[in-house]
């Protein structure tokens, strides 16, 4: 019987986490340790920029099934590929929520033989970034509800507040709540709600943040709701902005651990990849290009989702840009955009595989010629994958002339990745110069158009009449040079889930639109975003077990 992830990490013998310093050149007084296998980074963001900058790689992929297709896993692989080779090479990827780890989806430290240790740890309270995030959110919250408590100087509309609490778990029954309950000692009645940590604001804020100061400037900007005359009120306003920093200043550092094969790893914060950006701090990205010759990055969902917003919002707010775009197809995605039930996947069908493959070939225009970027295939390894299958995937990319390796990091860690590391190293070497979908100058309706039109090859957009008016209305308050962070559904280019492969002349429904100020950038929802998920009739939560000398089980 085959071992799973958590009986895989348990079995290896981890470095102490001085060593996996040593590797990147990280000094012992930079080190702020939690145990010996996990330290905090105290980085001099000035400090990084004079350092010699090392080659970045964004891993992507396509439309995804309700599984996912291994970006993690793919990213761990090619990054221990890397180092298999003789590459310095260091990871910087998200942290995983406790929501999905205790719900249905699991952890986010990869899998088999390409994973993060100590990846119990990783899952579960790692250090208490997650936390600080969620209780730096609900100060502000507090202090909203307190203001109006205590007179309400600032005329804040309680109907108008956007800004919700936040706790890091799958819990629907707090999506809609009616606080403020028990007479005029517990504050003012008002409808409120919880969203899952990750999906917070404060999140997207802190990925972004290059600073202290930067953190608290961002913070400072963020709406937390409207005045009677509809005016935006925010967290400056509100003088709430240094007690947040305050609580923030630690989780602010990036977190270093290791893969199963020792290779370095920057995991740090992990913002929503539909209603945020979906990526790593940039913190952690610029120490991994800093202290590495390559440094391996992910963006979450299709490359329509991740990709686009690691390009168009990370990259411009920062000086990054890749050398190399990694996309992840799958047998099983590609079948299923080829019109294979999800309960059929697991059986041959060459014919559905070559007809969703219109997906992954969207994916490779877009980031070759709407972004300009050096793409590389890798074809992610799953035991049910046929060799007709393989081989008719590869005649795919052969076709479109785009370099490909099949990958299995997941069954062999980083030997099974060489062949995807030699390449990347390739593509890696081709000059490229970044080039966007829109420009920040462009209106707001222009910058979604051109999104929708360029990157998910629609027709056009429908726009609901709230979203008109808060279009207006945002443009009024200064806010309409600010990129976009498009909502949707990560299961199809277009705004419907049920749309698969490569659909075209699609309208895309613009349903409303907020401004996540901090962060910097509005939010364009586009259908029903679920800020706090719930868990399934069968959480994963119910078959963990702890033995009495607290060896975990069942995580996965």
């Amino acid at each position: 019987m085959a071992k799973s992830d958590i009986e895989i990490a348990q079995s290896v013998t981890m470095q102490p986490i001085d060593r996996i310093a040593e590797k990147l050149a990280i000094h012992p007084e930079q080190l702020e340790h939690y145990g010996p296998y996990k330290a905090k980074v105290h980085v001099d963001p000035d400090e990084l920029s004079k350092r010699k900058r090392g080659k970045l790689i964004l891993v992507t992929a396509i439309n995804p099934t309700a599984a996912g297709e291994g970006k993690t896993t793919v990213s761990i692989g090619l990054a221990d590929g890397l180092n298999y080779i003789g590459e310095k090479v260091c990871l910087a990827l998200r942290e995983p929520s406790l929501g999905p780890v205790f719900g249905i989806k699991g952890g986010a430290a990869g899998g088999g033989h390409s994973q993060l240790v100590p990846m119990e740890d990783l899952n579960l309270h790692f250090t208490g970034d997650m936390h600080a995030i969620g209780a730096a959110n609900n100060l502000a919250a507090a202090m909203i509800d307190n203001h109006i408590h205590q007179g309400n100087e600032l005329q804040i509309d309680p109907r108008r507040i956007v800004w919700r609490r936040a706790v890091d778990m799958n819990d629907r029954q707090l999506r809609q709540i009616t606080s403020g309950l028990g007479g005029p000692l517990n504050g003012m009645p008002r409808e409120d709600g919880f969203d899952i940590t990750v999906a917070s604001e404060v999140m997207a804020i802190l990925c972004l943040s290059t600073s202290l100061s930067d953190l608290k400037q961002r913070l400072s900007r963020a709406v937390i709701g409207y005045t009677y005359d509809r005016n935006p009120v925010t967290i400056g306003d509100l003088g709430a902005e240094e007690a947040m920093t305050i609580l923030l200043k630690d989780a602010l550092k990036p977190n270093l651990v290791q893969t199963l094969e020792g290779t370095p790893a920057f995991v740090h914060g992990g913002p929503f990849a539909n209603i945020a950006h979906g990526c790593n701090s940039v913190l952690a990205t610029q120490s991994a290009l800093a202290y590495a010759d390559y440094a391996v990055t992910e963006a979450g969902f299709g490359a329509d989702l991740g990709a686009e917003k690691f390009l168009d919002i990370k990259c411009r707010m920062t000086d990054l840009a890749p050398d190399a775009v990694v996309v992840v197809a799958t047998i099983r995605a590609l079948k299923l955009h080829g019109g294979v039930a999800k309960d059929q996947l697991q059986e041959e069908n060459v014919k559905a595989l070559q007809d969703g493959s219109s997906n992954l070939l969207k994916h490779i225009e877009n980031l070759q010629h709407v972004y300009n970027q050096n793409v590389v295939v890798a074809i992610n390894a799953f035991v049910n994958d046929t060799a007709a299958e393989i081989q008719a995937l590869q005649e795919i990319c052969q076709q479109a002339d785009v370099p490909y390796a099949l990958c299995k990091s997941w069954e062999q860690g980083g030997s099974g990745a060489e062949a995807l590391a030699h390449l990347v190293v390739d593509a890696c070497h081709v000059p490229s110069t970044l080039t966007y979908p829109y420009a920040l100058e462009d209106s707001l309706e222009a910058k979604i158009a051109h999104v929708i039109q360029k990157v998910y090859g629609g027709k056009a957009s429908q726009w609901s009449v709230k979203a008109k008016r808060v279009a207006r209305q945002l443009k009024r308050q200064g806010y309409g040079h600010l990129p976009i962070c498009m909502a949707k559904t990560q299961y199809s280019l277009s705004d419907n889930p049920r749309l698969l492969g490569r659909p075209k002349d699609f309208e895309v429904a613009i349903k409303d639109l907020t401004v996540s100020a901090g962060a910097g950038f509005i939010v364009v929802l586009t259908g029903d975003v679920m800020k706090m998920p719930g868990l399934p009739k069968d959480p994963a939560a119910t078959h963990m077990t702890i033995d009495d000398s607290g060896k975990i089980n069942g995580l996965f």
